[in-house]
């Protein structure tokens, strides 16, 4: 897609610092800097975001914003264990990275997308990546959906950008309005997969929304990424929310049905010797009572989302902490329990102030082995635990 002197280039000068090779650029009269200095900074995203993509030669990139937009390829390969049958159609194809995960898993794929320049590019990567049999379409998402033959998934992920190029979260704000194609797609697909921005309030989108057979909560090594509303044009029962972490060598997979039911949870005025905090994916959801329930925790307090129990529930899906000691905020005490430490990773969880403020006040740095959790009991007794990781070899 570019001409052969610049292709070289960028292979010699990829690992480089792309502002200075810009600045450089008339050193190099016979070299398109400027397409050169994007793919080199394309391939030095994709290292960490898309490995197997910055792997394959011969991948071509868009610009910065294309790609910081797109998933990564964690995500991308979970949309693609949700779906699979004999058609898709992707109506905002972007840089493709959901399109290719999810069309190895069709007999036809349709990608489409309104910037014509990431179809070429689209059209260039899917050959390299033996895509053959996904058809490409540079038209706008809306104009086509009507001509759509019957589909066994649509997948749509808006544009969450105004005109101005700020940043929009909710679904009548983000381009195309699925709110309002929402009748249209289920007509046109047995199964709708809608891409939304993790900053979404999942109850206002349910309003919004019809037919939602599932939401996917999807976190990366504990950071929210993004959520995934599933609708189906045959689905009646109750909602299921997964909520998914992501991590290097295994991932917390915690689901519930939008049941009507009442939970019983107990709250504690008192620790056991472990301590839980869920993930950002559950927290996202806010089920801290079928967690509770699920789990058979007690909860410190309706607002602190922190646990604890007596025996260590080695599948929680968060992190686990063993309690060396805890107390409350008198001088003596916090002496008595902090001692010599210098260093603690320092959290708070329904507590009034910040993690700043109560640092300074404590005289800790960051970091070390020891966990701090400031946080309020049942009995609304402001209290600081002091947490190291289990040795799970010794219990």
């Amino acid at each position: 897609m570019t001409d052969n002197k610049t292709l070289q280039f960028i292979k010699e000068h990829r690992d480089e610092n792309v502002r200075t090779l810009a600045l450089k650029g008339e050193r190099h009269p016979d070299i398109d800097i400027r397409e050169a200095v994007t793919q080199i900074e394309g391939w030095q995203l994709a290292k960490e975001k898309l490995p197997h993509w910055a792997a394959t030669d011969g991948i071509f990139y868009p610009v910065r914003l294309s790609l910081e937009q797109c998933s990564s390829e964690a995500t991308a390969q979970y949309k693609a264990s949700l779906t699979n049958g004999d058609s898709l159609t992707d109506l905002t194809g972007g840089f493709g990275i959901d399109c290719s995960y999810m069309a190895k898993n069709f007999k036809q794929a349709t990608y489409i997308e309104r910037n014509e320049r990431l179809c070429r590019i689209a059209r260039h990567n899917f050959s390299l990546l033996h895509l053959e049999h996904v058809k490409i379409i540079n038209r706008e998402s809306e104009d086509i959906i009507s001509e759509l033959t019957p589909q066994d998934w649509i997948f749509i992920d808006p544009a969450r950008r105004d005109n101005s190029g700020k940043k929009v979260v909710a679904l009548n704000d983000c381009e195309p309005d699925v709110s309002k194609l929402h009748d249209i797609l289920l007509r046109k697909s047995k199964k709708v997969m809608i891409k939304c921005s993790p900053m979404l309030d999942i109850t206002a989108a349910c309003h919004e929304l019809q037919k939602i057979a599932e939401i996917h909560i999807v976190a990366v090594n504990n950071e929210c990424k993004e959520l995934l509303f599933i609708l189906s044009n045959d689905y009646t029962g109750e909602t299921t929310t997964h909520c998914i972490n992501i991590q290097k060598e295994s991932s917390e997979v915690f689901s519930y049905s939008d049941s009507k039911r009442e939970h019983t949870i107990l709250y504690s005025e008192k620790l056991g010797k472990f301590l839980y905090e869920p993930n950002v994916a559950i927290m996202k959801a806010g089920c801290y009572k079928e967690l509770a329930n699920r789990f058979a925790l007690t909860k410190l307090h309706p607002n602190s989302h922190l646990y604890t129990s007596e025996q260590m529930v080695e599948d929680f899906p968060g992190r686990i902490f063993e309690i060396e000691k805890y107390c409350n905020f008198s001088k003596k005490e916090l002496k008595t329990t902090i001692g010599e430490t210098k260093q603690a990773n320092l959290a708070i969880r329904n507590f009034p102030d910040s993690v700043e403020t109560l640092r300074k006040r404590l005289k800790l740095s960051d970091g070390g082995n020891t966990y701090l959790f400031a946080t309020t009991l049942a009995n609304n007794k402001k209290i600081l635990i002091k947490c190291k990781k289990p040795d799970r070899h010794k219990l």
